[in-house]
């Protein structure tokens, strides 16, 4: 796993963190080092949407330190199907406060840090090294490229995940780190051309669909901090709801990538 979170954190825990994290610290591969350093970490959550909202409420309620949210959209009543973080009565609010006031709410000890902004090259080269790892729940391509190579030239993992009707993928890219870690781009290496397709809100998508590639995405990143288990860096998940399929196919990295390759500018 990637070895730039600290590896001596506080262990001088609260009675209400003991009590909240109990759970957590009882699992051996955890315990109050592994709690200690979820605290201490900072996760940037890329889309206050239906992969964002469990993505963050499970990373808020598993103690990440700071949670940082960019989405630059108000809510509407049609994201209410899958995006969970949500209420009726925030309609028209900006996604990222009704989205931060719920992670306050689920457990005060997390700090959010809301960004009501698009995510452009200049944000993304001022938001993303302030935090350790990026999590991407956009729902469209050039804000994925952006996002992509953004981390790729910041030195910080990026664990991503997609949805579209009954399916979805994930992954995590760590190609900063150099071989054998493949970037997005050795997955894509460029976007498709506009209209080829559909998005969302134009095909459509099984809300509970997001809820769960969202907490996937959650796992993995509790993972990375925690430098537990088998990264996903180098595979490609995909999950087939209607056949309730899970397959892991392998991604290699691309001696002749633009990004990280022998070709990479």
């Amino acid at each position: 796993m990637d070895g730039s979170l600290p590896q001596a954190p506080s262990l001088d825990f609260t009675e209400e963190e003991l009590h909240r994290y109990s759970r957590h610290i009882l699992l051996g591969e955890v315990g109050a080092i592994g709690q200690a350093r979820l605290r201490e970490a900072r996760v940037l959550v890329v889309g206050a949407g239906g992969l964002g909202s469990p993505l963050a409420m499970y990373l808020a309620a598993a103690g990440i330190g700071t949670i940082g949210l960019v989405d630059h959209d108000t809510l509407e009543l049609s994201n209410l199907q899958r995006q969970v973080a949500h209420a009726t009565d925030r309609v028209g609010r900006p996604k990222v406060e009704s989205m931060a006031g719920t992670l306050r709410a689920l457990n005060p000890l997390t700090t959010v840090e809301p960004y009501a902004v698009r995510l452009t090259e200049e944000t993304a080269r001022d938001l993303i090294p302030r935090y350790d790892i990026v999590c991407d729940g956009t729902d469209n391509f050039p804000t994925r490229f952006l996002l992509g190579d953004a981390c790729h030239r910041l030195g910080r993992p990026l664990v991503s995940a997609a949805v579209l009707r009954f399916e979805g993928q994930l992954s995590t890219f760590k190609s900063h780190l150099g071989a054998p870690h493949p970037c997005h781009r050795c997955l894509h290496p460029e976007p498709p051309p506009e209209g080829l397709v559909p998005s969302c809100g134009e095909a459509g998508v099984l809300g509970a669909v997001t809820g769960v590639m969202g907490t996937l995405q959650a796992t993995e990143v509790l993972k990375e901090v925690l430098g537990i288990g088998q990264s996903l860096s180098g595979r490609l998940l995909l999950w087939d709801a209607l056949d309730t399929r899970f397959r892991t196919i392998r991604l290699r990295r691309d001696p002749a990538c633009k990004l990280c390759g022998a070709g990479e500018a």
